[in-house]
């Protein structure tokens, strides 16, 4: 069990190598804008720089579904704590900047090199869905990226490139602007390769913010975690021993 929940995680995390993209054009600006808008408004999101969330869901073990309960509390773009297990088992994993460490059950291992570099990956495509202004800061470039089915709805694509080079594409709905779908390719459990689809739906406010609250994730077409938000917060301030090293 802890190995295909391992190689589940990993390809959550995962980018392949990319190609530089081309500076902003103004068709893609209007995209973002305008999804900005939809979640709330970039002075809102702009403001939630820290934000936490709890979730049950269904991950799918050995061709059958079983429960998992999550919770997630990031900070900026380099910091994050993620909780989740069921009654069988509890995987701590925590981001402090350069420090990272995993803890699975009684065993905890600090992370190095590469390892903390995916974790920092794995922020910026959980966090990007949800606020998108990060997408206007330095290291982040986006570009047009065609049409394509958001759910059962016309949808418009942006294709971003990250801080790390590395690429993904996000889906915005054409009539509402809302992200509908986040799209990565790169590499998986030892090294097989894996496409992985986020799609976003059930959208609720909270707070002035708009957040999906059920997130269904594919790898390479095979549905794996069904995801339901149970709550969601805009936090003012993050207590420090949140990231601190797993107990």
């Amino acid at each position: 069990m802890r190995r295909y929940i391992g190689a589940t995680l990993a390809a959550l995390l995962l980018f392949v190598p990319s190609a530089p993209v081309r500076a902003h054009d103004p068709e893609a600006t209007s995209i973002l804008d305008k999804a900005i808008k939809a979640l709330g408004g970039e002075e809102k999101l702009s403001k939630a720089t820290a934000i936490s969330w709890k979730s049950k869901g269904t991950i799918k073990l050995s061709g059958k579904d079983t429960e998992l309960n999550t919770e997630v509390t990031i900070e900026g773009l380099d910091h994050h704590r993620t909780e989740l297990g069921n009654a069988q088992f509890k995987r701590v994993v925590v981001l402090a900047g350069d420090k990272a460490w995993r803890k699975m059950g009684d065993n905890l291992t600090e992370l190095h090199g590469g390892a903390i570099a995916n974790e920092k990956r794995g922020i910026y495509f959980r966090v990007i869905p949800i606020t998108l202004v990060p997408l206007k800061g330095d290291g982040f470039k986006y570009e047009r990226a065609g049409d394509d089915k958001g759910g059962d709805k016309p949808a418009v694509l942006l294709k971003v490139t990250g801080p790390d080079g590395k690429e993904f594409t996000l889906h915005f709905d054409k009539e509402s602007g809302l992200p509908v779908k986040q799209v990565v390719r790169g590499f998986g459990f030892q090294g097989r390769p894996e496409t992985v689809e986020m799609t976003f739906a059930d959208y609720k406010d909270f707070g002035g913010i708009k957040k999906a609250t059920k997130v269904e994730i594919k790898r390479n077409g095979e549905k794996v975690e069904v995801v339901g938000i149970t709550e969601f917060k805009i936090l003012d301030k993050v207590d420090p021993a949140t990231f601190a090293e797993p107990k």
